[in-house]
């Protein structure tokens, strides 16, 4: 789910305990696999005939899938708060450089995501782009993968890299493209090992995820809707499960496996929905 996918949601009611488990189970795996969160979020309603799941939920959603990577990432996350902390006493050292890296990852994202609601809209977010997007930016996946080296780790990170990282989430912006898909494709590109470029891509959201959870808790408030707090505390708790579930699974595979099967399957999805449409299903 785009940190700036933001409108103005209605609520349509209580939700039942299947819909929330298949949305906790749709945000929390495909925030972190890199398939897509957009395209299945799209397809989600057409499958079930479901209204839109409210503000709220959206809220719960990514305070669920935030407290996943900064639970599975500890050790990291202390890093960072040391960071500050060293910050704060004028020395640098490898947490401040973390620390430095992630927020220059972020800076892209919030300056482009700003233009990009104001000047694009919705123009590149139908559904229409959204499955060519998916396709193209799989193929792209799989030839970074195939063709980079094992080389970089998240230590050798730069300013510099970290800055490109940074541009891939720009680029995520268009639905369908993945944010971890395309962050996964540019760590590739720049040899990094897969695994290391799966863990700085899971670090990049946690500002992603906190900004976009800000940011729909501000318009919540806004909105003075509060009926679905038992539902919401459901969806967050299910999200951070799926979530953890997810990111343990991606570490894991990739420390024997390639990214191919999440290519064919982006894939397969991308010509499914357009076949979708142009049938008039959807």
């Amino acid at each position: 789910m785009s940190l700036y996918q933001v409108s103005n949601l209605t609520y349509y009611g209580g939700m039942a305990l299947d819909q929330i488990l298949l949305l906790s189970l749709i945000q929390g795996v495909t925030e972190f696999l890199p398939v897509s969160s957009s395209g299945h979020l799209v397809l989600l309603p057409a499958l079930c005939g479901w209204q839109d799941q409210g503000l709220m939920m959206d809220v719960a959603a990514h305070v669920g899938t935030l407290g996943s990577v900064l639970i599975y990432f500890r050790k990291d996350v202390i890093s960072l708060f040391k960071g500050s902390f060293s910050l704060l006493k004028g020395q640098l050292n490898e947490n401040t450089q973390l620390l430095f890296n992630l927020m220059i990852t972020t800076l892209p994202v919030i300056l482009v995501g700003l233009f990009f609601e104001k000047v694009v809209g919705e123009s590149l977010r139908s559904i229409t782009v959204i499955a060519w997007m998916g396709i193209f930016f799989g193929i792209v996946l799989y030839l970074a993968d195939k063709y980079g080296y094992l080389l970089e780790t998240v230590a050798d990170t730069t300013a510099k890299r970290a800055f490109y990282f940074g541009l891939a989430q720009c680029i995520a912006l268009v639905n369908g493209v993945s944010r971890s898909g395309i962050c996964l494709t540019v760590g590739r590109l720049m040899n990094y090992k897969r695994t290391d470029a799966a863990r700085f891509a899971f670090l990049m959201s946690i500002p992603t995820l906190t900004a976009a959870g800000v940011l729909k808790g501000y318009q919540l408030t806004k909105s003075g809707d509060f009926s679905l707090v038992k539902d919401a505390a459901m969806l967050m708790g299910f999200s951070f499960i799926f979530g953890f579930c997810a990111i343990a699974f991606m570490m894991r595979w990739l420390q024997k496996s390639t990214l191919t099967p999440f290519v064919i399957y982006r894939i397969l999805l991308g010509f499914f929905i357009l076949i979708s449409i142009y049938s008039g299903w959807i």
